[in-house]
């Protein structure tokens, strides 16, 4: 399956109003897709991974409010304004339930949910639609600028490890942690990537790999517990990661397993680079420990993917989807303002004037 036939990971569509989403727990086997209306579909596809990649969940989002408003407003023409902004309320807590963790979640819910003001609604529709659609662009400026700035951290011939997915399947265009490998390729730079597979749900080997093949990077994956071995061999000279959430001192939230990657980077003196766009930034947080991990379920650790179980019934199982890189780890985070280099409670507010 080649990249270049996948449409969007979430795109708007009319005559109805929905959204349609690439279903990319079935990825890369088979391209399905998946079409959102009501609440309880967004909140679905969220939590159950079908679409995933803070930026892209929060465009789902985003979108989400405004197409569950249309669809309410469809069922009931006669709804008063306050009755349907109710329902805008509600829907956006139960969507930001979804996935604690990610911020752009939050923050794509809330930036539509102010657009619905006044008293005529088709026009508080209007409002909503243009405000997610606005969230959307930026994420497009975001994804371009921050992998035109993480282009000018590694060479032609350069190793990058990667671990779990941050490219354009995770967001709009190129990513975030993947776009300079993706740039670099467009622009002829012979780049090799070292996948981690990223257990449990193998967003690695699954997404990255693929999205890496088609952009003509030389494509290597490796289990998570081989990074230490590619970084010892001399293999690897940069580690780029995205990131779910970013607290003002730098710790940094993303996929289990990127704690591994920065510890195995700082022996081997390897530079770890967090892809971080702005709305990822919380500035509320003030550091790692006041971020939410969410528990997955076991069974995405007992047997998803494989035929049959591969673990004793039943085992008791530990299935964090996060853990945090405090910020001592951490070389640079790369925003589309600018690379921001310890210490980032400085730098952070430095470049985002606050």
């Amino acid at each position: 399956m080649s990249k270049k036939n996948l449409p969007p990971s979430v795109r708007l569509l009319d005559d109805p109003v929905r959204v349609e989403i690439i279903d990319q727990r079935k990825l890369p086997r088979e391209l399905k897709l998946l079409t959102l209306t009501a609440p309880a579909d967004f909140y679905g596809a969220i939590y159950t991974l079908a679409v995933r990649g803070a930026p892209a969940i929060g465009i789902c989002a985003a979108y989400g409010m405004y197409v569950s408003a249309c669809d309410r407003y469809m069922e009931n023409p006669r709804i008063s304004a306050e009755e349907l902004k109710k329902f805008i309320k509600e829907t956006g807590e139960y969507l930001i339930s979804s996935r604690p963790t990610a911020v752009n979640l939050s923050k794509g819910v809330n930036a539509v949910k102010s657009a619905a003001f006044g008293e005529d609604i088709p026009a508080m529709l209007g409002n909503m639609r243009k405000a997610a659609e606005d969230f959307h662009k930026a994420d497009i400026a975001m994804c371009t600028a921050i992998s035109e700035y993480g282009l000018t951290l590694i060479k032609d011939g350069d190793g990058i490890l990667t671990h779990c997915n941050a490219g354009a399947l995770a967001t709009s265009v190129y990513g975030t942690g993947l776009g300079p490998i993706v740039m670099g390729c467009e622009r002829g730079m012979k780049l090799r990537a070292y996948v981690d597979e990223t257990r449990p749900l193998l967003q690695g080997a699954r997404l990255t790999a693929l999205e890496l093949m088609n952009a003509g990077a030389d494509v290597h994956l490796i289990c998570d517990n081989m990074a230490a071995y590619v970084m010892s061999r001399g293999l690897v000279n940069a580690v780029f990661t995205g990131c779910d959430r970013v607290a003002v001192n730098g710790d940094a939230a993303n996929k289990i397993g990127t704690l591994g990657a920065a510890v195995l980077a700082k022996h081997f003196g390897i530079p770890m680079y967090i892809f971080c766009p702005s709305s990822t930034i919380d500035f509320e947080c003030k550091s790692g420990r006041d971020i939410r991990i969410e528990e997955r379920p076991h069974s995405e650790i007992t047997g998803l993917y494989f035929k049959e179980q591969i673990a004793p019934e039943g085992v008791k199982c530990l299935n964090p989807a996060f853990d945090v890189t405090p910020n001592e780890l951490i070389t640079a985070i790369v925003t589309e303002n600018g690379i921001c280099r310890p210490p980032f409670s400085e730098s952070l507010y430095k470049l985002f004037g606050k």
